[in-house]
């Protein structure tokens, strides 16, 4: 069978080397090259057992402060836009706890095969990627928040999560980087077993393997429209031409909404832009961390990657909008210097900016849309969870076509 998967971020790729595994002729279609979408410049965690939805019942609490701080994470620029009036009000929606605790079952579950497959994945290909298994800090400022988090923890528990709440102590027996800041925590979750990779690496290492092993890339190609026939797409009509398949995949991230508005109906993805920075790392012995640390009142990440350090954050509904605002990339330089100071000297930001594709309640779609043609199936809407579920949702959408 011949599959067109079009988007070749991490999602894509993770696709057509699930599918390519799996005996199928695959080609790959985007309009920019591997990665460099919302994949390219990520918070490089993979986040397997934390993995607690956006929409959450304390946004309602949270939501007047992250609105109104002139410097929140969180940023909200309305537009004439009724998909994104539409999509807030259902992201307001699944603000409740039945809501998120299903769809916090629903990403571990996913997050656990997605794991299986990737590391199943880097043992076959040895590929480089600076995949690290140093765990994760996720650092809470005031007792309220540390007590929130433990009651995520214990509902995580029962579906396999293994961490541990901690002290600001053990926060810096285990992260020594953290000695400067260890007043300022008042506890953090542990999580021994998360991993850190370069997602770009990833992404440019799984498409030079699948087009050594023969699946196409037709790159720098838009895709405007389709070939119908019933029920059924025939052909993607790109800026490169037709491309005929007998079955679809759209991964095409943030931009799926559009896709699938050429095909008569709408999906609930929309953008929330982030920043992230990446920092060569200064000499000095440790003043960089090696743990992923999550600092939970800024919202920004921070993750080892070889001899970088990245750095992201923000949360922005503003839009497909890819300015880099230099007050925001001056924020993730202070909140890095805040946390790990000496850790470079930054001479090198590397800004970058990237449109997760959000879905309301953050479970990504995958699989068939009962409004969509038969033939297409969906692998979309990861949100900040990308690179953590991406491998997870391709062997889903590989057994929808393979069964094993």
């Amino acid at each position: 069978m011949q599959v067109c998967v079009l988007g070749a971020g991490i999602v894509g790729l993770a696709t057509a080397y699930e599918l390519h595994q799996r005996g199928f002729k695959v080609t790959v279609v985007d309009q920019a090259q591997p990665g460099t979408g919302a994949s390219g410049g990520n918070g490089a965690q993979l986040s397997y057992s934390y993995v607690q939805p956006l929409a959450d019942a304390s946004i309602w609490r949270q939501l007047p402060r992250l609105l109104l701080l002139p410097h929140s994470p969180l940023k909200l620029r309305p537009q004439w836009d009724p998909h994104q009036w539409r999509w807030g009000v259902e992201f307001l929606r699944a603000c409740n706890r039945h809501t998120s605790e299903r769809s916090t079952r629903q990403l571990l579950e996913l997050a656990a095969l997605s794991r299986q497959r990737l590391e199943a994945m880097l043992q076959a290909e040895h590929l480089d990627c600076d995949f690290s298994t140093t765990g994760k800090l996720v650092l809470y400022d005031t007792p309220a928040g540390l007590a929130a988090a433990r009651r995520q923890m214990e509902l995580q528990q029962p579906w396999g999560s293994a961490q541990t709440a901690i002290s600001a102590a053990q926060c810096v027996a285990l992260e020594p980087a953290l000695a400067h800041y260890r007043h300022h925590i008042a506890g953090a979750i542990h999580t021994p077993s998360e991993c850190a990779a370069d997602c770009l690496k990833v992404c440019q290492g799984l498409q030079s393997l699948l087009a050594a092993r023969g699946v196409r890339f037709v790159l720098g190609a838009r895709v405007d429209g389709f070939v119908r026939q019933g029920r059924r797409i025939v052909a993607a009509q790109t800026s490169a031409g037709i491309i005929e398949a007998q079955q679809f995949i759209l991964a095409l991230g943030s931009a799926s909404h559009q896709a699938a508005q050429t095909l008569g109906f709408r999906l609930p993805i929309y953008p929330l832009k982030g920043y992230s920075i990446t920092l060569d790392i200064a000499d000095a012995s440790g003043a960089a961390p090696r743990v992923s640390v999550t600092d939970a009142a800024r919202k920004v990440v921070f993750a080892r990657i070889g001899q970088r350090l990245r750095v992201a954050g923000m949360a922005e509904l503003v839009g497909h909008n890819h300015s880099i605002p230099p007050a925001r990339i001056q924020s993730l330089c202070q909140a890095t210097s805040a946390l790990f100071p000496g850790c470079s000297d930054f001479a090198e930001l590397r800004p970058w900016t990237g449109m997760r594709p959000a879905t309301p309640t953050g479970v990504p779609m995958v699989g068939h849309h009962p409004q969509a043609p038969d033939n297409l199936l969906l692998n979309t809407g990861h949100g900040a969870l990308g690179f953590t579920l991406a491998f997870g949702t391709a062997a889903q959408v590989a057994e929808l076509l393979a069964p094993v």
